[in-house]
């Protein structure tokens, strides 16, 4: 009887709210749910979330554009002792740079270098690294884009005048403005594994 009015007297246990330890725990998972998901969509993404034939896509448009496309020219132009000289001289100096890039991409234990200015930064310093390397990126990829929208122009306009002869003529000038436009909406697709579909595109169009 004692005993069960001990028991019976027994005051509930008090409510204890969570420790500032586990809000900030729980605070700290939800920010980085929220980082992952961000990280994942926008280009600054480390995601390994592409397949192995995004790779394939990727490398067959890459290779096969408009280098390969003046090949024949070039061979023409040098001869076959000469011109199998040089394409052997620079299958050997790529095969050396992309061995070089893949060994720097994780070469500090815990970080990935994704981007040419990642590598800058890391060897010559954080502002040093950026004047470096930054110009001479912006140099090639505004060169590239321009040839680019040149030659898709023209491309467009081909496929006009041969398609249909007797229609209205178009400026060239206004080709490459479409394909430009074309360029500004592809532009924004984050990063590449949202392009697969078009690096797809442009390799079934490059082998034909």
């Amino acid at each position: 009887m004692a005993e069960e009015r001990v028991m019976g007297t027994q005051e509930a246990p008090e409510f204890q709210p969570p420790s500032q330890d586990y809000k900030h725990a729980s605070l700290m998972d939800e920010k980085l749910k929220k980082e992952k998901a961000i990280e994942d969509w926008l280009p600054i993404t480390s995601s390994r979330n592409a397949k192995w034939w995004y790779s394939a896509f990727h490398n067959v448009t890459a290779m096969v554009g408009a280098g390969v496309l003046s090949l024949p020219s070039a061979m023409a132009s040098l001869g076959w002792g000469p011109g199998v000289t040089v394409l052997v001289i620079s299958w050997v100096v790529t095969l050396y740079t992309l061995w070089q890039m893949v060994e720097m991409h994780e070469m500090v234990p815990g970080r990935r270098f994704d981007r040419y200015h990642e590598l800058g930064q890391h060897a010559f310093g954080d502002k040093l690294g950026l004047y470096i390397v930054v110009p001479q990126q912006l140099v090639v990829e505004v060169g590239v884009n321009i040839v680019y929208m040149v030659t898709g122009g023209q491309s467009l306009k081909k496929f006009y005048d041969t398609v249909c002869p007797s229609c209205t003529k178009i400026k060239q000038t206004y080709f490459i403005m479409i394909f430009a436009s074309a360029h500004f909406v592809l532009s924004h697709l984050p990063n590449f594994n949202s392009i697969s579909a078009v690096s797809l595109a442009a390799a079934v169009m490059s082998l034909r």
